[in-house]
């Protein structure tokens, strides 16, 4: 599996990219970075791929999943209930490709505000 660091201010949680064709284009696109929207318990920015949906893509999340969301060519991160969530489970405002899974715990992007910079890199540059 391949391995990178998401990280913004002091925060850094390692996750790992699952073998699917979004993860390995995000994978090529690394270093990432943009500037945070939060929606709920979910950051969001938008990144320079346009990656169809894919199949098996899903609105219904889980807290630590790291998403696609197609519409908005955006890069998301789950960590707790959304607007559109009906319980504690986050919710996407629709379908969003899963390509991978927070290792560390994903709660701590609750600190992280709009506009912040998150980054996204490899954890190892060999890898891949």
């Amino acid at each position: 599996m391949k391995a990178i660091i998401i990280s913004a201010e002091d925060i850094s949680v390692s996750a790992e990219l699952n073998d699917t064709f979004t993860a390995q284009k995000i994978w090529e696109a690394l270093p990432l970075e943009g500037a945070a929207n939060t929606w709920g318990d979910e950051i969001y920015f938008g990144i320079p791929l346009v990656i169809e949906q894919e199949p098996g893509a899903r609105a219904d999340v889980e807290v630590g999943d790291l998403g696609y969301w197609p519409p908005g060519n955006a890069f998301c991160i789950f960590f707790g209930p959304t607007p559109a969530s009906t319980g504690e489970h986050p919710r996407a405002a629709s379908p969003v490709n899963i390509f991978g899974r927070a290792k560390g715990d994903a709660t701590q992007f609750r600190t992280v505000q709009s506009g912040v910079t998150v980054r996204i890199e490899p954890s190892d540059k060999k890898q891949g």
